[in-house]
């Protein structure tokens, strides 16, 4: 166990280096609204999809899997999500490490009418576990079938597991292959760069598959104190299925959401330790990563995705111990949400107006920027937050800029929030 003189050091560490997201995010309770839609009241505008069986809860991911026509303009988005509604029970990044067995589901939603259905894993190897987090899936172009990766937290390894998945049978997930790596130390997010490659986040050195008593003490002393020790890497699938491994980026404090830009130049990693998002510029063809700049968001960063527009949508927990009290089953616990867009500035914006802004994103009921001052390179603007009453853990948001629509899931969450401007 830590000493008293250790944990007050590993305080005073994670104070410094992230300042006034402490003080809001683990020394104090957030005056979060209950709940605010940046396009409308919540109770008019956005609805909560659930399912009779209680298996569309504590998903994790979620993903947009466009069908593209010849042209490549989209015909359909749907959204899969990765859930795991054991999770209180087998949660490899947070623990508890207790019951594996109950397996975690797929679900497809209609973005044009929010019909679910749910995802079978076809060919999925008997008595092999399934717990999804991160996931990514290509577009289906004409009609063609899409390959679809899917992390997998199962009981004696990480794991990625590669599916493909038709437009003619959206409820079949064809299991291709398990692809295992001695690199896959704690695998979480995934941004794809081809079908056969991609860049994975592991968000920890020391994880909680340790044996005791070095877990939970030195997974959790990582993620408090802020060591950089987590990184993420870039990884070729090869024909007979062996991977080649690549480092891209090193020394991030809890590395998570990962997302590339739409005109691939962009590359955006969560530090969820930090409440930061770093921006690397990326080489397109050899896949190689050059750190540019970081901004700081009003919570622990989780998943990250870009819009059609190269506007980054952060979302994550706004106060971790409230997470940790409705992970750990205390009763009436409740955690908050927050997703906000990161736009990107001009250069001639840079640094004369936004750096020197105290004031911004005052729409919400809670800004942003009482809490971490303005970016450099970037806008940002609250999407929807809530003191976890309405939707809470938060952990994923995409945003539809066909409809304007906004879709959230959350870690121990039960159902899919579903905001219509």
């Amino acid at each position: 166990m830590l000493s008293r003189v250790d944990s007050h050091l590993l305080q005073a560490t994670f104070i410094y280096q992230s300042g006034q997201l402490v003080k809001h995010g683990m020394l104090t309770l957030p005056a979060l609204p209950q709940s605010y839609y940046v396009n409308g009241d919540v109770q008019t505008h956005c609805a909560v999809i659930q399912e009779p069986s209680h298996t569309l809860g504590s998903c994790e991911d979620a993903v947009f899997w466009d069908h593209l026509d010849a042209d490549d303009n989209v015909a359909a988005r749907f959204v899969i999500a990765g859930c795991d509604p054991n999770r209180k029970a087998w949660n490899t990044v947070m623990g508890p490490l207790r019951d594996p067995e109950p397996r975690g589901y797929l679900w497809l939603v209609d973005t044009l009418d929010n019909g679910l259905q749910r995802i079978e894993l076809a060919g999925f190897p008997e008595g092999h576990d399934f717990h999804p987090l991160g996931m990514e899936v290509t577009p289906s172009r004409n009609g063609a079938p899409s390959i679809f990766y899917v992390v997998n937290h199962a009981r004696g390894e990480t794991t990625i597991e590669q599916f493909v998945i038709s437009p003619d049978a959206p409820t079949k997930a064809h299991w291709q292959r398990t692809l295992s790596s001695r690199w896959f130390v704690s695998p979480n997010s995934l941004a794809l760069t081809n079908e056969t490659s991609f860049y994975v986040s592991n968000d920890h050195l020391m994880t909680r598959r340790l044996p005791f008593p070095l877990a939970p003490v030195l997974p959790m002393t990582e993620s408090i104190a802020g060591l950089p020790l987590s990184w993420l890497a870039h990884v070729t699938v090869n024909p007979d299925g062996t991977i080649t491994h690549k480092l891209a980026a090193l020394g991030v404090p809890f590395a998570n959401g990962v997302a590339i830009s739409p005109d691939g130049t962009t590359l955006a990693l969560s530090s969820t330790s930090l409440g930061q998002i770093y921006f690397y510029d990326r080489n397109t063809t050899t896949n190689e990563l050059k750190y540019r700049e970081a901004a700081s968001v009003p919570f622990f960063t989780d998943n990250l995705m870009f819009d059609e527009d190269g506007a980054l949508i952060a979302t994550g927990h706004p106060h971790f111990p409230s997470l940790i009290a409705v992970a750990a089953n205390k009763t009436d616990a409740r955690a908050p949400s927050w997703s906000v867009s990161l736009t990107p500035l001009s250069k001639d914006t840079h640094f004369a107006d936004n750096a020197q802004r105290k004031l911004y994103d005052l729409r919400a009921p809670l800004s942003a920027s009482t809490i971490v001052p303005a970016s450099k390179g970037w806008e940002l603007e609250t999407l929807f937050q809530s003191d976890g009453s309405v939707f809470g853990t938060s952990t994923t948001a995409l945003r539809d800029l066909r409809t304007g629509a906004l879709y959230m899931v959350g870690l121990y969450e039960e159902g899919m929030m579903v905001c219509r401007p």
